[in-house]
Order: C-alpha cells, then sequence, then structure tokens
C-alpha cells in the first residue's frame, strides 16, 4: 500500500523510541538518587534537631510521656504562713476582725468558734517625710593669726556654711546611686522618684558631682581594689560590648570571676586594655570568646579556655553553606565538643563515671580529628586550622581538665547585660569621667549582688560611711 512505513522505516522508529526511554531512564536514576540524598540530609537534621532538643520525631506527641508533678518538689517542705518581714515596724496591737454573723450562711446551723487567723499587712508611710538632722558646728578664730577653724562630725562635711550649710545624708545619696547605677534608671528621673517616695528635694547636677567626686574617692578606692583582684583570681571570664562616650564608640569590658565583677570602658579594645587586669603572667584560666585581642602574642602563655558556643556558632556558619560530604567534617567536629560539653554536665551533676578516662579519651578523639592535613573545603580547612590551633595550645577541653573552669563565657556574657539596658536608656556616657564613674559604681554594686549583700543601698551607704574625716586642726578658708 503506498505511503504506509517499511520494516526499515519502523526499526527506525523503533530505536529512537528506545533511546527515549534509556534517556528518560538515566534522568529517572539521577533524580531517584538526589532524592535518596536528601532524605539522609533531612534525616541528619532531624537527629542534630533532636540531639540540641529543638525537634521531635515523626509522629511524636507534644505532651511529655511522663509529666512533671505540679507543685512543689517532694521532700522541700510545706507551704507555711511567713508572717511580716522582720524589719517591719508595727504599731499597737493587732486589730480585730470578728465574724458578724450568727448562723451558717449555706445551712443556718450555729456557728462555734475555731481558730484567730492572722493576717498583715505592708505598706508605705502615708506621708514620707524626710529626717532633718541639725548641728551646732562650732568655729572659733586664732587669736595671734585670725585663722578660723570649724568642728567636725562624722555625719558633716568639712566645707559646708552660708549658702552650702544645707545638704543631702548618705542614705540620700546612696539610695539614688542604687537606683540609678545598679537599677538602670536615668539619672534625670531619679530627683522625681526621691521626691515621690522619700519628700527629699535634690537636683540632678547634685547627684552628679556627688558620682564624681565619689569615682575618686571610697567608690574609686574600692574600685581599685576589685580590679586588683582579678588578677589574684583562679577563673576569669570576659565578654564586652560597645559604648558611646560623648557618641564616639567605646568598648565596655566585663571581668567576672567568683568574687568580684569588674568593668572598665575604653575607646579602644587590645590586648593592652585586656592586660590592665588580665597581666602577661596571669596564673589563673581567661574563659573568652574568640576575639582577636586575646589572641595577642603578649597573652600567648595565659591559659585560656575558648567558649563552645562561639565554636559551635562558627561550625554552624560553616554547614549552613555545605551539601553532602562537605558536612561531614563539620557535623563529627561538633558532636565531638557536643559530647565532651555533656560529660562535664554529668560530672558536675554526680552521673559521669570514669570522667579521666573518658575525658582523655575525647582529648585523643578531637586531636586526631583536628591533625593537620589538606582538605578538599576551604571553609572546612577555615574550620581545621583555626580551631586546631587553640586545641593545640590546650583552649578548647580545658574544662575537661580542670575543675573550676566552665566551658563557656556565659557568665561573662551575663555579666554585661545590666551596662546594655543602661546604654540603651542612657546612650552611654557624656564623657571620660562619666564613664569612669559607671564602671566604679556599676562594679561595686554587681559585686554587692554577687556577694550576696542585703541590698545594694546597703553596700553604697556602708562605703560611703567609711571615708575617714579630716582632722579638727585642718584650716579651711573664710566664706566669701
Amino acid at each position: 500500500m503506498e505511503g504506509s512505513p517499511g520494516p526499515s522505516d519502523l526499526q527506525e522508529q523503533l530505536k529512537e523510541r528506545e533511546a527515549e526511554v534509556g534517556v528518560l531512564r538515566n534522568r529517572l536514576s539521577q533524580a531517584q538518587e538526589e532524592i535518596d540524598r536528601l532524605r539522609r540530609e533531612n534525616e541528619q537534621l532531624r537527629q542534630e534537631l533532636r540531639a540540641s532538643g529543638r525537634g521531635r520525631a515523626r509522629g511524636q506527641s507534644k505532651r511529655k510521656a511522663k509529666r512533671k508533678r505540679s507543685g512543689r518538689k517532694a521532700g522541700k517542705g510545706r507551704f507555711t504562713f511567713r508572717g511580716a518581714p522582720a524589719s517591719a515596724v508595727t504599731k499597737g496591737p493587732s486589730q480585730p476582725v470578728p465574724v458578724t454573723i450568727t448562723q451558717c450562711p449555706c445551712c443556718g446551723g450555729a456557728l462555734q468558734w475555731e481558730r484567730t487567723d492572722e493576717v498583715t499587712l505592708t505598706d508605705m508611710p502615708e506621708r514620707p517625710q524626710p529626717e532633718i538632722k541639725c548641728y551646732a558646728v562650732e568655729v572659733r578664730r586664732c587669736e595671734a593669726c585670725g585663722q578660723r577653724v570649724r568642728g567636725q562630725h562624722p555625719d558633716v562635711a568639712p566645707d559646708p556654711y552660708g549658702a552650702t550649710a544645707h545638704r543631702v545624708g548618705l542614705r540620700v545619696k546612696a539610695a539614688a546611686h542604687a537606683v540609678h547605677y545598679g537599677m538602670g534608671v536615668p539619672v534625670r528621673k531619679v530627683p522625681a522618684i526621691l521626691r515621690e517616695f522619700t519628700g527629699v528635694e535634690v537636683t540632678q547636677s547634685a547627684l552628679t558631682q556627688d558620682a564624681l567626686k565619689k569615682s575618686t574617692g571610697v567608690i574609686g578606692n574600692a574600685y581599685q581594689q576589685l580590679r586588683a583582684g582579678v588578677a589574684l583570681a583562679p577563673v576569669t571570664y570576659t565578654d564586652d560590648t560597645g559604648w558611646r562616650i560623648h557618641g564616639q564608640a567605646a568598648h565596655l569590658m566585663a571581668f567576672d570571676t567568683d568574687q568580684a565583677t569588674v568593668f572598665q570602658i575604653r575607646s579602644q579594645h587590645r590586648n593592652e586594655e585586656v592586660r590592665e587586669l588580665i597581666p602577661a603572667d596571669y596564673a589563673g584560666v581567661m574563659v573568652t570568646d574568640r576575639g582577636k585581642s586575646y589572641e595577642a602574642d603578649e597573652l600567648s602563655d595565659v591559659d585560656q579556655q575558648k567558649c563552645l558556643d562561639h565554636l559551635k556558632r562558627n561550625i554552624d556558619e560553616v554547614l549552613e553553606t555545605k551539601t553532602g560530604g562537605a558536612r561531614s567534617f563539620g557535623l563529627k567536629l561538633k558532636k565531638i565538643l557536643r559530647d565532651a560539653r555533656q560529660l562535664w554536665r554529668d560530672q558536675r551533676a554526680g552521673k559521669a563515671k570514669n570522667f579521666q578516662a573518658r575525658a582523655e579519651k575525647f582529648d585523643k578523639k578531637l586531636t586526631y580529628h583536628l591533625r593537620p592535613r589538606s582538605l578538599q573545603d576551604p571553609d572546612n580547612q577555615r574550620l581545621l586550622d583555626g580551631i586546631g590551633l587553640q586545641h593545640d595550645r590546650g583552649r578548647v577541653l580545658r574544662f575537661l581538665h580542670n575543675p573550676a573552669v566552665e566551658p563557656t563565657n556565659n557568665r561573662g556574657e551575663r555579666a554585661v547585660r545590666p551596662p546594655v539596658i543602661a546604654r540603651k536608656l542612657s546612650h552611654g556616657s557624656k564623657n571620660v569621667r562619666g564613664a569612669e564613674a559607671f564602671s566604679a559604681f556599676t562594679s561595686v554594686i554587681q559585686t554587692a549582688v554577687k556577694r550576696r549583700a542585703s541590698s545594694t543601698f546597703d553596700a553604697l551607704h556602708h562605703l560611703f560611711g567609711s571615708k575617714t574625716t579630716v582632722s579638727s586642726t585642718e584650716a579651711h578658708p573664710p566664706p566669701s
């Protein structure tokens, strides 16, 4: 039949169809391989999330299988009546509150006395009034030269007379500085707070001048003692944050130890500023992030522990850009650090068996993983060189060999939180003297909190009252 394909044409068409089928099969095989790879990566990510506590397996209920019982833990005591605080001042006997009905409101039965409950109410005075103390300061004059000599009292400054004869006491100053430096209230709002709750009138400039004076006096002396004590601490946790001095960029550094928390504000954050508190021959351990100022040659002899959270963050930044086999180096390194940290936690909880042997095992495992070699991926090579150098210096797993060292500098980060809040409200310091006053007062107050002082007010008031008085024979110029 004319126009119908012959056997040869059919064979050619069959070959073309077979070739197309082969191409489609290859594409299908490649697609299936890609699906399998994505499934493996997805499962690996699920395992990482479950290990970090941020994920849950498919089908797992949000409710815990064994929930904790609400309320207090067993053996921790009963909820009992605490009563009024011991420092409260009570006036007169308790006011009786009798039952005014004689029949039960439910059934109408007769009511019999069972007990009397004691209830207290703590409140502020109705009209707070300042306490004004008067002093009759005797003034004598030398008959020979005419020089005046004034009497001295611990509560009276050596130079108040004339228009300056009335001043506020140490309690008002301690309260003002505790509110400003301890609680982060802007100094411009402190006078209104004092006036509202104590009835004392004081100006913002008076508080600022007193703070600057005390930062070079009793508070400054206490601050210098705290600074000197950092070099003697067995472990110091450091961190830094931005600051402003008259609108110019500066740095606030925190040094936290078991006994004190010390701040300093400088225009730069170099190893020179770090060595103001951590000398080159520091005998303790400094726990830091990966800042360049801590990597200087001048601090090479100082034992350090690099924050594991910062190392983990470096690893995560690389893993976000990698797929397939390029992720294996970072994942294994991350797992070693995570397991080592868990061992440290178990040891602190008393659950770690054969701790020293397991710590040595982690050390050998990390040493082998960070052995010098060439990797194909440049980012992984950067991780190997950077973290490997820190491990060679003993700065990665030092917390497993020194029980006093923690694996992160979280304590330093927590220490800078109050200054960060103050920075958001005040935008820094107006001048260098203000920055020094902020460092001194904040260091003294945070140290008092760390040492569980009764209150920051009591700590400041105690320091203010510890100053030495001028001798009664010291001459003072007459008022103009």
